[in-house]
């Protein structure tokens, strides 16, 4: 019998799901119940009964609380609000800093048995700083109502919450973002770059035009990279010097400087420098965004770069049988690669792949399709670049 979304249930949790819910079960039926933490009992709002497999929930109150739960570190998000008025963004704040990192491994864990295949181990999430996981975030969007109303979204809505912080922001960041008054209806994104100014973008929906890009400058293990205000750069500050040196340590004796090798979905060429750096000496960088690829091309100067604008997909595809490569370095979208995308890079034969993800699902099943096709998962490492929230990065090395 189909319940109503006002309904309450006490439920046992039992474990974590990817995307940053809590597993329950009600009568046999899944139930996916935010704000809660495995070993605890709480009872939770049903806001959507219409699935036969699954129910979604919201905890209301905390009837038997774990001992790593902890007041929430931004209290706009606290369970003692109402969930209606909880600022979304981070979904973990509840849960101390020691175990959130546990349950990240836990959900790698659980999807490389899922979709990777037998035999792999998940590595520790580790931490890139000794803080307490608050004031990391250099960028931060908002939302303008048409109230004029200024503030995140609420969790899983898309209503806007006025709030009095941002914990998870840098602190120059929170104090623009306070210091902001009623707009037009849109988006604002407040972005800092490496030397601490704050950069304000109004995206107003009624805009007549989109202005001119903003150009910043990011600077990582001495190079100096131009991306745009709102392209895509990693929002913690410690995040693209810890991936450059993974990415670096991965690739350290296995890049032939005789060989060409490929950077996919380049970007701004943050990875194609950790190529370089690794003694690449031809590398070819692919990006989608013409304007990115263009910095790319800009921030290389110095290197053998050839930046493609293209989708990866498509650029593979468009290789005749004989192209070769030496290593690759592959960053996906939050999506993943692909089963395209990874035949096109088996095809290709290189001496190794070094992927770089974003979501620990989409790992998984590229993962899975390189084993099928031969490779060999030789190693991973994992860190906390999102505290607070469910997100985290993964590097994993591929030999054939």
């Amino acid at each position: 019998m189909a319940r109503s979304a006002s309904d309450l249930l006490d439920l046992d949790v039992t474990g974590i799901a990817h995307g940053g819910t809590f597993i329950a079960r009600h009568e046999g039926r899944v139930v996916f119940v935010s704000d809660a933490i495995p070993g605890e009992r709480v009872r939770a709002r049903i806001t959507d009964d219409t699935k036969a497999s699954f129910w979604r929930a919201e905890t209301v109150e905390v009837v038997e609380a774990s001992p790593h739960r902890r007041p929430h570190v931004w209290a706009e998000a606290d369970v003692s609000r109402d969930p209606e008025e909880r600022a979304g963004g981070a979904d973990l704040g509840h849960i101390d800093l020691a175990h959130q990192r546990s349950l990240k491994q836990q959900v790698l864990r659980e999807a490389l048995d899922k979709f990777a295949g037998a035999g792999l181990d998940a590595p520790t999430v580790e931490a890139v700083d000794d803080t307490d996981g608050t004031g990391w975030r250099t960028r931060i969007s908002l939302h303008v109502d048409d109230d004029g109303v200024i503030g995140p979204y609420a969790a899983r809505s898309h209503r806007v919450i006025p709030v009095a912080s941002h914990a998870l922001a840098r602190p120059r960041v929170e104090a623009e973002a306070l210091a902001l008054k009623k707009g037009d209806a849109g988006r604002i994104d407040l972005v800092e770059s490496a030397d601490g100014d704050v950069h304000v973008l109004r995206r107003p929906k009624r805009a007549k035009r989109r202005p001119a890009p903003r150009v910043l400058t990011e600077r990582v293990g001495g190079r100096t990279f131009r991306v745009d205000a709102d392209g895509f750069w990693q929002v913690h500050p410690a995040a693209a010097a810890t991936l450059d040196a993974a990415v670096r340590s991965a690739l350290d004796g296995r890049v032939d400087a005789s060989a060409t090798h490929l950077d996919l979905y380049g970007g701004v060429g943050l990875l194609a420098s950790s190529l370089a750096s690794a003694g690449a000496s031809d590398i070819v960088t692919v990006e989608s965004s013409a304007r990115a690829t263009a910095h790319a091309r800009e921030n290389l100067a110095d290197v053998d770069v050839t930046a493609v604008t293209a989708r990866v997909d498509r650029y593979l595809a468009g290789l005749g049988d004989d192209a070769r490569a030496g290593t690759v370095v592959l960053d996906p979208p939050r999506s993943g690669a692909g089963r395209a995308v990874v035949d096109g890079v088996h095809a290709l034969a290189p001496d190794a792949v070094v992927y770089v993800a974003c979501d620990p699902v989409a790992l998984a099943r590229d993962l899975g399709t390189f084993r099928g096709l031969g490779w060999k998962v030789e190693a991973m490492c994992a860190f906390d670049l999102f505290p607070h929230s469910h997100h985290f990065e993964v590097v994993a090395t591929l030999i054939r």
